[in-house]
């Protein structure tokens, strides 16, 4: 018994394949299912462009007064339409990547038949989505400041160069890239779970 089960062990450790197969399996399935990519990062860069332009319209606008209760609501209101705008694209980004386990049966049955461990599989969908969250972060960011700059440019002519130091876009940006790298990792989790517990014979008989 202790013989089969260091054979075991040896077996598990012969399929731990290194985070760079991973990372190199990741950026070919982007590179092969680009139109599916390109929904999930659409989705992560709306909802990342609202938030950056939230958040970039209170650098650029005057101190909030807080003894105001319109300006206190409508910061509160606007608080709740980003979460809300978040929420919606964590359920987009959950439902294409649920899709794409679907599509992706043979593929990953296919892996599982060669000794690929549920960790792997799961490791693959957390890079993948976690490469769509970076890219689309960063043009949502872009795409949410540019906005905010453009409008405030006619308002305060060139002052706005002024409004905010680029330690505070910085850390926009921080902010923009984290919370979109999370909202796209956490509606990972169910598909990659689902894509990791997938019988390997069963995946290999569905007809895609």
């Amino acid at each position: 018994m202790r013989a089969m089960n260091s054979e075991h062990g040896a077996i598990r450790k012969q399929v731990q394949l290194p985070l760079s197969v991973a990372f190199r399996i990741s950026l070919l399935n982007i590179r092969v299912r680009f139109l599916r990519a390109l929904i999930t990062a659409a989705g992560v860069m709306l909802g990342i462009a609202f938030f950056t332009a939230v958040r970039a319209a209170a650098l650029y606008a005057p101190p909030l007064n807080p003894n105001d209760p319109a300006a206190l609501e409508t910061a509160t209101r606007q608080n709740w339409l980003v979460v809300m705008s978040l929420l919606m694209s964590t359920v987009g980004i959950s439902n294409s990547m649920l899709m794409a386990v679907t599509e992706r049966y043979k593929e990953i049955g296919t892996m599982k038949c060669l000794g690929a461990l549920d960790s792997f599989i799961v490791k693959l969908f957390f890079l993948e989505s976690g490469m769509l969250g970076v890219v689309a972060s960063v043009i949502g960011f872009l795409v949410g400041w540019g906005l905010v700059f453009l409008i405030n440019l006619f308002r305060l002519g060139s002052g706005v160069f002024s409004a905010a130091t680029p330690i505070e876009l910085l850390f926009l940006l921080g902010q923009a890239m984290a919370v979109g790298v999370v909202v796209t990792v956490v509606a990972t989790i169910l598909p990659a779970i689902r894509a990791a517990k997938m019988p390997p014979a069963a995946a290999l008989r569905v007809e895609v």
